[in-house]
């Protein structure tokens, strides 16, 4: 008696195992049902894995592009300052208070900005520094003074830094167009733009005045470069300790930036940072709005061009079946009346719209990674295309994934063909 469980799981186990090669044996059937439509008409095939291709590559290429020019945009833009500013709270107008009952009209002009230090900014710092979504804090003392070289005189930005923190926001290295890097205590670095204005080499003497006779002449280490008129005709580079002295700041900082590693979310870490620091954050998504509003554009852009190409497939491969359907209408029925279900014709004709899509998909990826070297090597290279492995991966499951979308509707109505009606068609 205790046998007899063990026969039953035996049984079920068995039924399992055959319906489990059953359904094996059927789709291996089906793909070699789906494979020979394909060849039997090779022009149509080749046709419209060709014109697949085409969006497939138009996938790649196109994303590849509009992604590498936003990159170039983001990194000549913001590879010259912080993502995110912290500075002390800014000051407001103070009101007297008014008698219960009783209105005060009164035209308020913004209270003017004096320089202000971050209150513990060593400490707000070594916080932040525990975050890893921020790549770097640096501190930096900011103000305005004036720059003589004998006669010429230029209003400049005196920016005080901690070189080795400063540089995790602007590698003024790769900026020098001659000199050195030094920031030492009697060295600055200037401005290209700068250095023309008052006929400056480096080596060359500059008289640094902030006001209140604070005065220090400095020696020019190096020049630089950054690109933007306005930063190389006004930046002045030296050391936090010189910059707190002419700027009569002891111990105290102006700003500290922050380089995140996602650049996008640079928003969302300012309003954290500001409610938990309770200072003045501001993001360059704030400060650039314009440049916010051309990233979001072209982003839009590649979105639609994929949306479309995608849309063009799947009509491409629907019409290509549709016609299949109408060619096969015979076969069809005789595939029904030789016992086959609506869910195996139905599988047939879902297997050739994916292979269509598949197939044509590698062909368009190779294709599209091959005009992505050629941008990159031929010509004069206006900025490099850096293609991500996912940008392939993608283009290949939206073909694949589009022929079965596409191949559902005339799967479909093959799957509904009365077998004696198919087999009559002519």
């Amino acid at each position: 008696m205790a046998s007899a469980p063990v026969c039953v799981l035996n049984r079920r186990s068995m039924s399992l195992t055959s319906r489990l090669v059953a359904w094996g044996n059927s789709l291996w059937i089906e793909w070699r049902i789906a494979l020979r439509f394909l060849a039997d008409n090779p022009l149509q095939t080749l046709l419209i894995s060709v014109a697949i291709s085409v969006g497939a590559a138009v996938i790649v290429f196109i994303t590849a592009l509009m992604t590498g020019l936003q990159n170039n945009v983001i990194e000549k833009t913001l590879g010259t300052q912080a993502h995110i500013r912290i500075e002390a709270t800014r000051q407001h107008n103070n009101f007297s208070a008014t008698p219960e009952g009783k209105y005060i009209w009164a035209l308020e002009s913004p209270r003017a900005q004096r320089l202000q230090t971050i209150n513990n900014w060593q400490e707000v710092r070594d916080a932040l520094d525990q975050y890893p979504g921020l790549n770097t804090v640096s501190p930096l003392i900011s103000g305005p003074a004036f720059a003589q070289k004998g006669n010429a005189r230029a209003s400049v930005a005196l920016m005080g830094i901690d070189p080795e923190r400063y540089a995790g926001i602007i590698e003024l290295h790769d900026y020098l167009l001659e000199g050195r890097f030094s920031v030492g205590a009697s060295d600055v670095l200037i401005g290209r733009q700068l250095a023309e204005d008052l006929g400056l080499r480096t080596g060359d003497k500059l008289r640094l005045d902030a006001g209140d006779n604070r005065q220090a002449v400095m020696d020019v280490a190096g020049i630089f470069e950054l690109g933007v008129r306005e930063l190389d005709s006004r930046y002045v580079y030296t050391d936090l300790k010189q910059a707190q002295t002419l700027l009569d700041l002891p111990g105290g900082i102006t700003i500290l930036e922050l380089k995140i590693t996602d650049v996008f979310s640079a928003e969302y870490w300012a309003q954290r940072i500001e409610q938990l620091t309770g200072l003045h954050v501001q993001s360059w998504m704030e400060s650039n709005g314009q440049l916010l509003n051309a990233l979001r554009s072209q982003t839009m852009t590649t979105q639609m061009i994929r949306v479309f190409v995608a849309m063009s497939v799947i009509f491409g491969i629907a019409s290509v079946l549709a016609v299949s359907v109408v060619q096969r209408t015979r076969e069809i029925g005789i595939l029904r009346a030789m016992g086959s279900s609506q869910q195996q014709i139905l599988r047939v004709f879902l297997l050739q719209g994916g292979l269509l899509g598949l197939a044509g998909s590698l062909l368009g990826v190779l294709i599209g990674y091959s005009l992505v070297q050629v941008f990159n090597n031929l010509g004069e290279r206006l900025f490099y295309i850096q293609l991500e492995p996912s940008m392939l991966i993608s283009a290949i499951v939206i073909a694949t994934a589009a022929g079965v979308i596409a191949a559902m509707v005339p799967a479909r109505r093959a799957a509904k063909y009365d077998p004696a009606v198919a087999i009559r068609y002519v």
